[in-house]
């Protein structure tokens, strides 16, 4: 295995060549979108009906009642029973320390008092209920579980609704035994875009919720996005991504590992290392040809790195900022002396993991920060998901006689400057 995609800060091309790489369309087939708007038209139309069709059909099952896509709470926490000691600790280490950080970033409602006596304040409140989309079949991510379901119980969400698709009638029981750790109310084994709509419309069985969020394959984040609107969603995510930034002083096997850490999630995984050492860069990519052959995923990780992988020489590790700040990738490693020295000037970074020893692998199970992260680009205007994405936020306004009075002036001027008298009067009525 070898690098396709090498670049030069100093290229005339750079630019150009980068933007390249970066670029990614999460949902932009009409194939797909057509399909979905099917799915979510016989879930209003039928409901439940519906459902159970679409769940027998693609999910190879032989649901005869809608009740039986529903699994009871005692079998959650038998999972979790039957996991080995150290399989149940781990669990339980990293949903505590999730909990912990996620607890930091509760606010509260607040308010202050004008010399008036007026009050201007905003009210803090969680959202009623919640639905958590989490992947099934193959794909085993009790991480996942835990990383959506635990901020919103912080945030104090009412009730959590998840939804994991059974095919063949097989569950992962980490999944399951994660769901149990991390406090999940109710639980439905139903995927695809037919549960995304069973979540934002609700149905005789499945309530409805007031925001969806989780992982999903194409036909699932397309279906978020349709619904949205209807109900709130956490993102439309893209692939995995991971930028490396290097003074050529880490082991180069560590770097190597990194790269693949993302690299193996899927093909269109990208993985970048940014270093000033085009020596040091030449050792990593022979680590990676040795690591490779160890790999389970290495047919992923191949293609992954030669489609959208890329190692950027830069002349200094001052001047990678400016890469890194137009990446803006999903995972930022700062592999150098002193990341302190680079952190100020990073305005774009989903996470960003200090240091040599601050592996990205460690934020994606137990750090404590959340793994729900802006991909593609859109770090530049989001944030990973976290407590405050399961709340919102209502202002008050407590006017007394005399306060009613002096913003009443204030408010007539300008609505008239508007022409809506109706809005200058109702202010004006107030006013002795």
């Amino acid at each position: 295995m070898s690098f396709t995609n090498r670049l030069h800060i100093n290229d005339a091309d750079f630019e150009t060549r980068l933007e390249t790489l970066l670029a990614w369309e999460s949902v932009s087939d009409d194939a797909v979108a057509d399909v979905v708007a099917d799915i979510i038209k016989q879930i209003r139309t039928a409901g439940d009906s519906a459902l159970v069709a679409l769940t027998n059909r693609f999910d190879r099952r032989k649901v005869s009642q809608p009740s039986e896509l529903e699994l009871p709470a005692s079998q959650l926490k038998q999972a979790f029973d039957h996991l080995p000691d150290d399989t149940a600790t781990a669990l339980e280490v990293a949903a505590n320390r999730i909990r912990d950080f996620h607890q930091k970033q509760n606010v509260e409602s607040w308010r202050y008092e004008e010399a008036d006596g007026t009050q201007l304040g905003q009210k803090v409140t969680p959202l009623d209920r919640v639905g958590l989309y989490v992947p099934g079949g193959k794909a085993a991510y009790p991480s996942s579980v835990l990383m959506n379901a635990i901020p919103a119980k912080v945030a104090g969400v009412g009730e959590l609704i998840m939804v994991v698709p059974m095919p063949d009638g097989e569950v992962s029981e980490l999944v399951l035994a994660a769901a149990y750790v991390a406090g999940v109310d109710r639980l439905f084994t139903i995927g695809g875009a037919q549960a995304v709509a069973a979540l934002a419309y609700g149905t005789a069985t499945v309530p409805a919720v007031d925001k969806i969020v989780g992982p999903g394959n194409i036909y699932v984040a397309t279906a978020k996005r349709a619904v949205f609107g209807k109900v709130g969603i956490d993102m439309i995510a893209g692939p995995s991504e991971i930028c490396i930034v290097c003074d050529g002083q880490t082991d180069p096997d560590w770097i190597a590992a990194d790269l693949f850490s993302q690299a193996e999630h899927d093909e269109q995984a990208q993985a970048i290392l940014i270093c000033d050492d085009s020596v040091y860069i030449e050792s990593v990519i022979d680590a990676m040809q040795k690591l490779i052959v160890n790999m389970p995923r290495a047919e992923i990780i191949a293609e992954s790195m030669a489609r959208r992988g890329c190692c950027i020489e830069v002349e200094n590790i001052d001047q990678a900022v400016d890469v890194i700040n137009k990446i803006a990738p999903e995972h930022l490693e700062l592999s150098v002396a002193d990341p302190e020295s680079l952190l100020g000037s990073i305005r774009h970074a989903g996470a960003i993991f200090m240091g040599r020893y601050t592996a990205e692998a460690l934020g994606d199970y137990c750090a404590g920060p959340n793994h729900v992260l802006p991909t593609s680009g859109t770090a530049r205007f989001s944030s990973p998901l976290g407590v405050y994405d399961f709340q919102k936020r209502s202002s008050i306004v407590n006017c007394t006689p005399a306060g009613a009075a002096t913003l009443g002036r204030t408010a007539s001027v300008l609505a008239r400057g508007e022409g809506l008298v109706a809005h200058a009067v109702s202010a004006e009525a107030r006013i002795p």
